[in-house]
């Protein structure tokens, strides 16, 4: 239970509330702990099943970049669509090219691009709140104070959630909404891009309006710092008022003011003029697009760099679910001793380092137990690295008995 007092203060934009916590019981204090144990075990399993698939996921896929390194065909020429590579790997390093240029009629922005973007923000309030809690005749309190700032947001923000709406209404939608267009159809010499590849192009680069011939601009538009603003004072905006922004990739042309075609390097197979996913033996389609110049092998180590990166991402997020799962399935004893000042610190010690070991322990079992069918060897070294502890604490016991 608690109640809450309001101070407006003098500044209209900023107030604080504070909130009285009334002292929770022993019986809901332990409610609260055996709902976090449900959670911890839950997310026990969970940890469990992020590191074991981890491991088999990272060496389907190493094994994927190997065999599809063995039987990938660079292709030197792009003069004439070669059919002998039909359903095979193959890499070529080259410049997109599209059709027809993308175009914006609200805005009458043209690009020869693979994609633009029109991004749309609103001038709107935006509330911040800090908490902090102190003690006061002999009760906890929260004081919680509230700011309000104007910025431009891309998304809407609603301002009935805010703890203090009047004078802070935003408006319930933005005038423009924010798209990305596609081209239909991307080339790479004789060849068309998959959907996939085309996804991969997303080095988007912010539109330059000083470096194009001037607008035609209605009478509510102005152009300042490569924004389109609808307001005529772009410098003392007001809540409500919008500004544009267009961005591009992939450039597919020729153009004097953002310079020449991308160029990209693939990985796919070739069917006909389409490219497609490979699918290896291993399990894993390969599909893969750089926005640089890179061979066939600079390309495949980098896909092996970005797989081990996410190897041990993952292995890291498995091993801190396993930890926090601990630390909230024992969160009861912690619960059960709160009310004697020193055993509560002391337990609370005592359960981080158990929750450190244990989860080390089992992160390290796991993941051999994932390397168990591929590294028996590999698998060996972690079980026996996972185990230390527990020998190392067993090897004390003689000597105590001695003593």
């Amino acid at each position: 239970m608690s109640s809450a007092q309001k101070f407006p203060g003098t500044d209209p934009n900023t107030h604080k509330r504070v909130s009285v916590q009334s002292k929770s019981g022993f019986l809901e204090r332990l409610s609260e702990t055996a709902g976090g144990t449900v959670v911890g075990v839950g997310l026990f399993f969970l940890s469990f099943y992020v590191l074991f698939t981890n491991e088999g996921r990272a060496l389907q896929t190493a094994s994927s970049l190997d065999e599809g390194l063995s039987q990938v065909v660079s292709l030197d020429s792009f003069s004439s669509l070669d059919l002998q590579n039909n359903n095979r790997l193959v890499h070529l390093s080259t410049k997109l090219h599209t059709s027809q240029p993308l175009h914006d009629p609200n805005y009458r922005v043209v690009v020869h691009a693979v994609k633009l973007q029109r991004k749309v923000e609103m001038y709107q309030w935006v509330e911040y709140s800090e908490s902090k809690d102190y003690q006061e005749d002999g009760e906890t309190k929260t004081e919680t104070t509230y700011n309000y700032n104007t910025e431009w947001k891309s998304e809407l923000i609603n301002s009935r959630h805010f703890d203090k709406e009047i004078g802070h209404q935003n408006p319930s939608a933005m005038a423009v909404e924010s798209v990305t267009v596609v081209a239909p159809e991307v080339r790479v010499g004789p060849l068309i891009l998959s959907k996939g590849l085309v996804e991969q192009i997303s080095n988007f680069q912010t539109l330059s309006l000083k470096d194009f011939p001037a607008f035609d601009l209605d009478h509510f538009l102005t152009i300042n710092d490569d924004y389109f603003y609808h307001t005529q004072h772009p410098s003392r905006p007001e809540v409500g008022d919008v500004r544009v922004r267009f961005s591009f990739a992939g450039l597919s042309g020729e153009t004097p003011q953002l310079g020449p075609a991308q160029t990209v390097s693939l990985v796919a197979m070739q069917r006909g003029e389409q490219l497609m996913p490979f699918k290896t033996k291993s399990g894993d389609a390969l599909e893969i697009l750089y926005q640089e110049e890179l061979s066939a092998e600079e390309i495949f180590s980098k896909e092996h760099q970005t797989n081990s990166m996410k190897t041990w991402g993952l292995r890291v997020a498995g091993w801190a679910l396993m930890f926090l799962s601990i630390q909230l399935t024992m969160r009861i004893i912690y619960t059960l001793v709160d009310w004697v000042p020193v055993l509560r610190e002391l337990v609370s010690a005592g359960l981080k380092i158990f929750a450190l070991c244990v989860s080390c322990s089992l992160s390290l079992l796991t993941i051999g137990a994932g390397w168990l069918f591929y590294r028996p060897l590999v698998a060996a070294a972690l079980t026996a690295l996972a185990l230390l502890p527990v020998f190392l604490a067993r090897s004390r016991l003689p000597a105590k008995k001695n003593e």
